[in-house]
This record gives structure tokens, C-alpha cells and sequence, in this order.
């Protein structure tokens, strides 16, 4: 089978600049780099040696970006379609055996946690929407698009590029149909729940997919009590709380997401004689708050989304954590979410430290749950570990 690789060109790191590599990290920054011989496009396939010209591993090299090679693999392997062919499978098999009971929506492949740097494919049912981060995998875009319908047998594929991380990797935003013909949104099923999703335009891939698990705990909790959900989006929590007969306030400052929200009680046959939908700024609504809740979610948007922005951040998610400490009622529980890839799990508890210190009360820590494991994390790769999620007792 004919090779992908550029055999032409290759990657010197400097003298002692390697143990990174050798520990299976797989991102190689410039600043490591002695230098790079022979031509090469970016997003092409090169092996990568150590000074003393020994192997260490192949990947996707890319000068205009800072990460310079994204490792694919650190055996002297050969890359040709079946090897990506066998990486797609292997994810795709993880998923399907440990898939909950009545999901059809999940990620099906979620970049360097699945050894694909820069590719993560979101799975609605009969639909894939693909986002392509990086050089390497946009240069196997069609391989790849060809290979996930082969294995798949989805009606069609969605790429949904429009993220700004696009451009450090010398890339032009992109929003096409790759496969079939994609519906601008589709209903999913969710643990029995059903959901509908903007393919087109929703946040990220158009659903939340990585706080399933969290969703299913927060449902359990708020059985019969108030759950207040910030940021609700279109909100998964309150539908989670109102199956199981809480009373539910949804609270975003985007109309739209407020819509979708009622849309999808209507699909779950839920009245809303006991639930609320209220488009506000979460930070001024809880500050002026005309009630008491016994949960409350806070799942923002990423309040930092580069590392010069870590202390406004900070302040930001310390202000909202503040406001839900003070106003949650004695013995209440609030869930609290940061999916900032910036804030280490160290520092959003030193946040939540600093935010109960000043609302005044007693927290307890109950339960650290994070990302569903269809968004695995790549053991030698921690900054795949980008949602962090702690679940609080106030008293």
C-alpha cells in the first residue's frame, strides 16, 4: 500500500531536547527543533530523530504552527491508509462497547486522546460532523472522510472547521457537507431523552456531548427539589431534572438557546407549568436572584481561551462560583464546570476556595466528575483533560 509519508524530509530535535518525546508526549514545540532537512508542505508526514539520529516517532509537521509536529506514532511504522484505518476503528469500537443504553449521540473521535491529532468527529445519529484542527488532517481530509463513512455507514458527514485554533495552524475557517447531504439539525436520543441539535450553528458540534454523564448525575439529584441551570444552552440539565420532577429554571443570555431549550421539553413530553426559561446575563440574574435554589449548574462558555487570559479567567469563574455559593440553599449542591483547558484541575479548586471564602460558607467537595469517556485522555497528553467539573455541598 503506498506510503503517505514525505520520505524526503525529516525533524532534528536539539541535544536533550527529546525526553518529552520519549515519554510519549505528542506534541513537539519549535523551540525544540534543531532543524528540519528537506522540503515538505505543511500537514505532511515526516520521522522525527534525536540528535544522535535516532528514531523517536512520525507526524504531521507544520511550520506555521508553534506546535510544530503532532506525533502519530513512535514506532518506525509505516503511514499509509490502513493505519489510519485501524486508528478509526480502535476509537470507534471503544465507543460502541461502552455506549449507555439509548444513545445515538456520542464523539467518536477525539483527537490526540484517540491518536489523531487535530481530528474530533462528533456521532448524531445517523450523522457525523468532523472538525479538522490541524495542517496534517486537513491534508487527509478526503482519506479520512472516505475511511469514517466506509466504517461508519452514516448517511453523511458535516465539517464544521469554524474554530478559531484554525487559524494558529495557517488555516482558513471551513463549513461544508463532505458526505451526503446533512440536514441543518437532527434529533438525538440521550439516555432515553431526546434532544434536538443544530448541526449548522449550535455551540460547538451543537450539543454538549461531554457532560452526559454530569447531566445524569445532576437528573438523580434534583429529583423533586429546584435546579436553577446556568448557562443552560439548550438545556440538557433541566430536562435531565424535569424527567425526574424538578422544578427547573433555565437561565442564558442567548434567546435562541432559550428556544431550543422549550423545544426540547416539547420533545419530551414535559409540561412547563413548573419550569422556567429566562434569557439574562447569569452573573447579573444570580446577583438580584428572586428565589432559592437546591442546585445549581454552572457550565459557562471557556472563560480562558489562551494562557494570557488565565487571570481575567480566573476572575471570572471565581465571581460566578461566589454568586452560586452565596445564593444555594442550605444543604443545596451546586455543579460547577470549567472547560477552560487553561485551568488546571490545582487552580479552579483554588478558585472555588477563594469564591466560598468570600460567599461565607461551609463547601464540601463531593464528587470531581469530568468528561464522558467517549472524550478520552491520552495518559501522556494531560492537556487533553479540558473539562473539570466538581460537585458541591454548601451549607
Amino acid at each position: 500500500m503506498a506510503t503517505l509519508e514525505n520520505k524526503n524530509a525529516k525533524v532534528v530535535m536539539k541535544p536533550g531536547r527529546e525526553k518529552s518525546i520519549r515519554n510519549r508526549h505528542p506534541w513537539i514545540f519549535s523551540g525544540g527543533i534543531r532543524e528540519v532537512q528537506g522540503d515538505y508542505q505543511p500537514g505532511d508526514i515526516v520521522s522525527v530523530f534525536d540528535a544522535k539520529q535516532r528514531f523517536l516517532g512520525k507526524g504531521f509537521i507544520n511550520r506555521a504552527s508553534q506546535i510544530r509536529v503532532r506525533l502519530l506514532t513512535f514506532q518506525d511504522e509505516d503511514i499509509t491508509a490502513d493505519f489510519f484505518r485501524t486508528r478509526l476503528q480502535q476509537a470507534i469500537a471503544h465507543r460502541q462497547a461502552l455506549l449507555p443504553p439509548d444513545t445515538n449521540a456520542y464523539r467518536l473521535i477525539h483527537s490526540d486522546g484517540d491518536g489523531l491529532s487535530g481530528l474530533t468527529v462528533d456521532r448524531y445519529g445517523e450523522w457525523l460532523v468532523a472538525q479538522f484542527h490541524s495542517a496534517g488532517v486537513e491534508q487527509q481530509k478526503s482519506l479520512l472522510t472516505d475511511l469514517l463513512s466506509e466504517i461508519t455507514k452514516t448517511k453523511g458527514i458535516l465539517e464544521r472547521s469554524d474554530m478559531k485554533s484554525r487559524r494558529a495552524e495557517g488555516l482558513e475557517t471551513d463549513n461544508q457537507s463532505l458526505n451526503g447531504a446533512v440536514p441543518p439539525a437532527a434529533e438525538i436520543l440521550e439516555n432515553n431523552l431526546r434532544f434536538q441539535v443544530d448541526l449548522e450553528k449550535g455551540q460547538k458540534t451543537g450539543f454538549f456531548l461531554d457532560q452526559r454523564e454530569n447531566r445524569q448525575i445532576i437528573g438523580n439529584l434534583s429529583a423533586g427539589k429546584r435546579l436553577l441551570n446556568c448557562f443552560s444552552y439548550s438545556g440538557g440539565f433541566s430536562v435531565y431534572g424535569a424527567q425526574q420532577g424538578a422544578q427547573t429554571t433555565s437561565l442564558d443570555i442567548s434567546k435562541e438557546a432559550i428556544t431550543l431549550a422549550k423545544e426540547n421539553f416539547a420533545l419530551n413530553n414535559l409540561p412547563t407549568d413548573n419550569h422556567q426559561f429566562i434569557s439574562a446575563n447569569a452573573f447579573e440574574w444570580l446577583r438580584e436572584m428572586p428565589e432559592t435554589y437546591d442546585v445549581i449548574v454552572l457550565d459557562p462558555p471557556a472563560f480562558v481561551k489562551a494562557k494570557q487570559q488565565v487571570n481575567k479567567g480566573a476572575r471570572g469563574y471565581k465571581d460566578i462560583n461566589r454568586l452560586a455559593i452565596a445564593q444555594v440553599a442550605s444543604g443545596g449542591l451546586v455543579l460547577t464546570c470549567s472547560c477552560s483547558s487553561y485551568i488546571s484541575w490545582d487552580l479552579f479548586r483554588k478558585i472555588i476556595f477563594s469564591a466560598a471564602q468570600e460567599a461565607g460558607r461551609t463547601v464540601q467537595i463531593i464528587a470531581r466528575p469530568g468528561q464522558s469517556f467517549d472524550h478520552p485522555i491520552n495518559i501522556y497528553h494531560p492537556e487533553g483533560e479540558y473539562l473539570k467539573t466538581f460537585l458541591l455541598r454548601v451549607w
